[in-house]
C-alpha cells in the first residue's frame, strides 16, 4: 500500500467514481468532497498528501478554493482540473502555485501518472540515482586499480563530485555511505600517486606535466588576452571543485561557459605558497631567490600574502606583455560593495585580477565559531552555505553588471580544503609551522605512514628557512597534533575544514572560463 491520501474536490464527484476506484485499487486513499469549503476544511488534515481541485464549482470556485488552501497548506501539491485551457486561467492558476493541471475528461492512467509524479517523484529519483551509481561504482573501482595519469585523476575526481552532488540531490539515498567509502579509498590511492609523482612534476619543465599553480597564468590566462576583450580573473580563495559546481549555475545564467577544467595546486596547499606561486608564475623557492625581500618564511613575522601585486607585475614583465591590468583584493563585505560599484570602470583594462577571500574566512570561522560548525556541519551543508553566500554576495552582483558585455570571466581558486578526522602525532620545536596539514621545520618526528616527507625542499621548489629544514604533508583526512594537550586539540580540530596537505579536495581545483 502506498499510504498516500488524496483529497479530491469536484461538484460532480459521483461521476468520478470509476477514477476514484481505480486509484483505490492502486493502493491510494481518496477523500472525496463536492465543494470548495469542504476541501478547505479537509486540507488541514496532515495525512492529506495531494489535492485534486475542480476549477468550475458552485459557491467557491477552484481558484478561490486554491487561495484558501494555500494559506493553510502552502507546500501541499494541488492539481487543477478544468474543462477549459484558457491562457488567462492557466496563468492565474500557475501564479497561485498549482503543481499541475489536467483537462476534462480525465483518464484514469493520466491521473495515476500525475499522482506518481507529485508524490513519488523523490522516491523514484532516489531509486534511479542509487541504481545508476551502483553501476558506476564498479567502473570507479576498476579505475582505482589502474595506474592513472594526472589527467585521469582529474577526470576521476570530477566524476566522484558529479555522483556526490547527484546523491545529495536525491536526498534519501541509501548509497551515501557506500559513496563516502569509495571517495575515501580514492583519496588513499591519490595520495600514493602524488607521493610517487610530485617531485617529477615540479622538478621538470616537460609539457606533459600537469598545469599547476606556478604555470597557471602562463598556460591558461595570458593566452586569453586580446585587444578589446577584458579578462576578469576571479580567484575565490579556498574554493573546492564541488563548491564551484554549486555556484556555477548562477554564473552560467548570465555568461556562456567557454571551458571548464581542473588543475593542481602546488604543495603546501596553503595560501602563502599556492597563491603567491600563481601570481609570480614561479615556485616558492624561485620567488625567494628572485625577490628575497618580498618572501617571508613561515616562522617570520608579517603577512605572507602582502606582495601578490608585485609578483603579478614581475610575471607580466617577464612575459613581455604590454597590457593594462589591475589587482583587487576583497577581504570584507564593504570592499566587495566597492568592487560592485566600480566594476564597469575596470572594462578599460586588459586584465583585472580579483582575489575574493570569503570562502577562506568561512572555513577558518567554522573552526572557531560553534554556530558555523552547526551551519556547515558536513560537505553538503558547506556547499549549501557557499552557494547562499555567493548568490547574495557583492561579487555576484558585480558579475551581473558585466552581463551582456564583451568580457571573459575566469573563475578559479588557489587551493581547496578537506574535512579532517584522523589525528596524527607530531613532535617538533617551537619554530615549526602551526598549520595542521603541513609542517616545516627542523627535527620533525612523525608517523611516516601518515605523511609525504620532503627532506630536500629545493627538489619540490620550496624555500628552506634553515639548512636542515624539511617539510611533511598530511595525507587523506589526517591532521597533525602535538603530544601536549593532545586530547583537547584533537577534539577541537576534528571535523573541521583544513588545508595545506594532500587530498583530491585540496589539490584538484577548478578553473573555468566564461564569456559575455
Amino acid at each position: 500500500m502506498s499510504n498516500i491520501r488524496i483529497l479530491w474536490a469536484d461538484d460532480e464527484i459521483e461521476m468520478l467514481k470509476p477514477q476514484i476506484l481505480f486509484l483505490e485499487e492502486k493502493g491510494y486513499e481518496v477523500v472525496a468532497v463536492s465543494n470548495g469549503q469542504d476541501a478547505i476544511d479537509q486540507c488541514t488534515d496532515p495525512q492529506v498528501d495531494l489535492i485534486f481541485l475542480d476549477e468550475m464549482m458552485p459557491g467557491l470556485s477552484g481558484l478561490e478554493t486554491l487561495e484558501k488552501v494555500k494559506e493553510k497548506r502552502p507546500n501541499i501539491p494541488v492539481v487543477m482540473i478544468t474543462k477549459n485551457e484558457t491562457e488567462n486561467l492557466m496563468e492565474e492558476a500557475i501564479g497561485s502555485q498549482i503543481s499541475d493541471y489536467l483537462i476534462k475528461p480525465v483518464k484514469s492512467q493520466q491521473i495515476l501518472l500525475t499522482v506518481k509524479k507529485l508524490t513519488e517523484n523523490k522516491r523514484l529519483v532516489n531509486e534511479r540515482t542509487d541504481m545508476s551509481y551502483q553501476k558506476e561504482f564498479q567502473n570507479i573501482f576498476f579505475s582505482l586499480q589502474d595506474s592513472l595519469s594526472h589527467d585521469k585523476w582529474m577526470e576521476l575526481y570530477q566524476k566522484l563530485i558529479y555522483w556526490e552532488l547527484q546523491l545529495d540531490k536525491a536526498g534519501g539515498s541509501g548509497m551515501k555511505e557506500v559513496f563516502q567509502s569509495q571517495k575515501n579509498e580514492a583519496n588513499v590511492e591519490f595520495c600514493k600517486f602524488v607521493d610517487k609523482q610530485y617531485l617529477n612534476w615540479v622538478g621538470k619543465t616537460e609539457k606533459d606535466s600537469p598545469t599547476m599553480s606556478h604555470n597557471l597564468l602562463e598556460r591558461h590566462v595570458f593566452p586569453l588576452l586580446e585587444p578589446g576583450v577584458p579578462v576578469f580573473f576571479i580567484l575565490i580563495d579556498n574554493l573546492r571543485f564541488d563548491q564551484y559546481r554549486i555556484i556555477e549555475p548562477l554564473i552560467s545564467e548570465r555568461f556562456r561557459k567557454r571551458s571548464e577544467n581542473t588543475y593542481y595546486s602546488i604543495l603546501p596547499t596553503a595560501t602563502q605558497y599556492a597563491r603567491n606561486a600563481i601570481f609570480a608564475g614561479l615556485l616558492p623557492a624561485e620567488i625567494q631567490k628572485r625577490m628575497p625581500a618580498l618572501w617571508l618564511n613561515d616562522e617570520e613575522e608579517g603577512g605572507k600574502n602582502q606582495h601578490e601585486e608585485e609578483f603579478l607585475k614581475d610575471n607580466i614583465v617577464r612575459h613581455r606583455l604590454d597590457i593594462k591590468y589591475t589587482y583587487n583584493k576583497i577581504l570584507n563585505h564593504q570592499e566587495g560593495k566597492t568592487l560592485q560599484d566600480n566594476i564597469l570602470n575596470l572594462m578599460n583594462n586588459d586584465l583585472n585580477v580579483i582575489v575574493y577571500n570569503f570562502v577562506d574566512m568561512l572555513s577558518h570561522a567554522r573552526t572557531e565559531m560553534e554556530v558555523l560548525k552547526e551551519l556547515a556541519s558536513d560537505e553538503t551543508a558547506y556547499r549549501s552555505i557557499t552557494r547562499s553566500w555567493f548568490d547574495h554576495s557583492p561579487l555576484h552582483d558585480a558579475l551581473k553588471k558585466l552581463s551582456g558585455k564583451k568580457v571573459r570571466i575566469v573563475v578559479t581558486t588557489d587551493h581547496g580544503t578537506i574535512r579532517v578526522n584522523s589525528p596524527s602525532k607530531v613532535v617538533a620545536d617551537r619554530n615549526t609551522t602551526t598549520n595542521l596539514r603541513y609542517k616545516s621545520g627542523r627535527n620533525l618526528q612523525y608517523n611516516k605512514k601518515d605523511v609525504l616527507e620532503i627532506r630536500k625542499p629545493e627538489e619540490a621548489g620550496l624555500p628552506k628557512a634553515h639548512v636542515s629544514s624539511s617539510y611533511i604533508f598530511a595525507k587523506e583526512d589526517s591532521f597533525f597534533a602535538y603530544p601536549n594537550n593532545y586530547n583537547y586539540y584533537v577534539n577541537y580540530f576534528r571535523n573541521t575544514f583544513q588545508h595545506g596537505g594532500i587530498s583530491m579536495e585540496e589539490m584538484i581545483i577548478p578553473f573555468a572560463v566564461f564569456e559575455g
